[in-house]
C-alpha cells in the first residue's frame, strides 16, 4: 500500500542527518512517497535535492532572543509557514510525519497539532531538548530521544531511548577502507579535526598553529573540516606557515565532506565539537574523542552533551576557552604516546553507541503512520 511522507528538520548536520536516515529507509519500499519540508536557504535543501525528494519549502528562522521588532518580523514570518505548511497537509494529504525538531521543523508541526488530523513523531537529538520538541511533544503519537537524561523534560507517555538513526554505512565500512579510499596509510596515527556542518572557528585557529608541527617532525596524518566559512581563513593562514602543506600527503584540508562517514571511521583521534549527531558517529565509528563544545549553543547543550560522554570517561574535554594550539599540541602528543589511553577512549566511546537505533525508530514510524489506517 502506497504511503506518503513528510520529513522534516534542518538548518544544521544535528537536525538532517537523522531526518536522511530515516527518509533514505522509507524510500526502500518503492510504494512510499517522501516529501522534505525545509527551508530553501539552508543546507537541507541541497541534501535533499542530490537525494531526489520532492522538496516542500518553507521560509523560517530561528526565534530571536529578545522582544524587538525582529521578534515581531519572526512572527509574521512564522505565521505565514504554518499556514502554508497547512496548505501542504490539505495538498498531499501524508500519512505521518517525522520531526527532528528545531526551528525549521515547527511550521508544519504546529500546523499539524492545529489541524489535528495528521499524526507526527518527534525525534530529539540532545541531552536538553530543543524548544520545539519540548513544546510540540505533547501532541506527538510518539517521542524518540538520543538520552535517557532528555526524557525527564518532555511531556509524553510514548517516550523511547533509541540513540540517533545512523546511516547504515556506519555498520559496515571497516576502517582499513575507509583510510585506503582516503589515500591514508593504515599504520600510521590519523586525525580527524571536524567542527561539524557549520565548523569551528576558535578549533579552527588553534589546530592550524600546529598542522606543519604534527606532520614534519611526529610523521601524523590529519583530515581537517574547516567549515565553508572558515576555509578561506585556514588555508590562507596555513599557506603563512607552510606553504607546501598541498603537496604533504599527511595532511587533507577540507571546507566540507559530503561523506563524513568515511572521514570519521578511518580516523584514530577526533576532534570535535558536542553536537548529538556528531557524538552518535564517534560512537559509531571506534575513534578517541576530543570534545570541545560550542559554548553559545542554546540551552548550553553542547556542553551538556559532552559532560555526559566525560562522565562516562569516554573522551578528552576542554572548554572552547582553553582550545589553544599549545593546549592541542599536548593532549595529542600524549595520545600519540599512549597507545593504551587511545584504545581506552575507543572503548568506552563505543559503549556508548546504538547501532539499532534506526531500526528501532523505523518500528515507530510505521506504527505511527498506521495510526489513521
Amino acid at each position: 500500500m502506497s504511503k506518503r511522507f513528510f520529513i522534516t528538520g534542518g538548518g544544521t548536520g544535528g537536525h538532517i542527518y537523522p531526518a536522511i536516515a530515516v527518509a533514505d529507509e522509507l524510500i526502500k519500499n518503492p510504494d512510499n512517497v517522501v516529501y522534505y519540508v525545509g527551508n530553501p536557504d539552508n543546507l537541507e535543501y541541497s541534501i535533499a535535492m542530490k537525494k531526489g525528494y520532492k522538496f516542500l519549502p518553507v521560509k523560517v528562522k530561528g526565534m530571536p532572543r529578545k522582544l524587538s521588532l525582529n521578534f515581531i518580523m519572526w512572527g509574521f514570518q512564522l505565521l505565514f509557514a504554518v499556514i502554508k505548511s497547512c496548505y501542504y497537509l490539505w495538498k498531499y494529504k501524508p500519512h505521518m510525519i517525522f520531526g527532528t525538531g528545531g526551528y525549521v521543523s515547527a511550521p508544519v508541526l504546529i500546523a499539524a497539532s492545529v489541524l489535528k488530523k495528521t499524526p507526527y513523531m518527534l525525534h530529539d537529538c540532545d541531552m536538553q531538548p530543543g524548544i520545539v520538541t519540548r513544546k510540540l511533544s505533547k501532541k506527538a503519537k510518539v517521542v524518540s530521544l538520543a538520552f535517557e537524561g532528555a526524557k525527564k523534560f518532555i511531556k509524553n507517555r510514548n517516550c523511547y531511548i533509541n540513540g540517533n538513526p545512523l546511516r547504515p554505512e556506519f555498520k559496515t565500512l571497516d576502517r582499513d577502507s575507509a583510510r585506503e579510499s582516503l589515500g591514508f596509510d593504515k599504520d600510521r596515527l590519523l586525525i580527524c579535526v571536524m567542527g561539524g556542518s557549520q565548523g569551528s572557528k576558535s578549533i579552527d585557529k588553534a589546530f592550524v598553529e600546529i598542522i606543519k608541527e604534527l606532520s614534519q617532525v611526529h610523521n601524523v596524518q590529519m583530515i581537517f573540516q574547516t567549515g565553508q566559512k572558515n576555509y578561506e581563513a585556514v588555508t590562507d593562514r596555513l599557506c603563512k606557515l607552510y606553504k607546501d602543506y598541498t603537496k604533504d600527503k599527511n595532511i587533507m584540508v577540507r571546507p566540507y565532506f559530503e561523506d563524513m562517514i568515511t572521514v570519521v571511521k578511518a580516523s584514530d583521534i577526533v576532534i570535535s565539537r558536542a553536537g548529538s549527531l556528531s557524538l552518535s558517529e564517534i560512537f559509531a565509528s571506534d575513534v578517541a574523542p576530543i570534545l570541545i563544545p560550542y559554548p553559545y549553543a542554546a540551552a548550553d547543550h553542547q556542553r551538556k552533551n559532552a559532560k555526559f560522554v566525560q562522565e562516562n570517561d569516554a573522551c578528552i574535554y576542554l572548554e572552547d576557552s582553553e582550545a589553544d594550539p599549545n593546549v592541542l599540541l599536548k593532549i595529542l602528543l600524549d595520545l600519540k604516546n599512549n597507545p593504551e589511553k587511545i584504545a581506552n577512549l575507543k572503548r568506552k566511546s563505543s559503549q556508548l553507541a546504538k547501532p539499532d537505533a534506526l531500526e528501532n525508530i523505523m518500528e515507530l514510524v510505521d506504527r505511527v503512520s498506521k495510526y489513521n489506517d
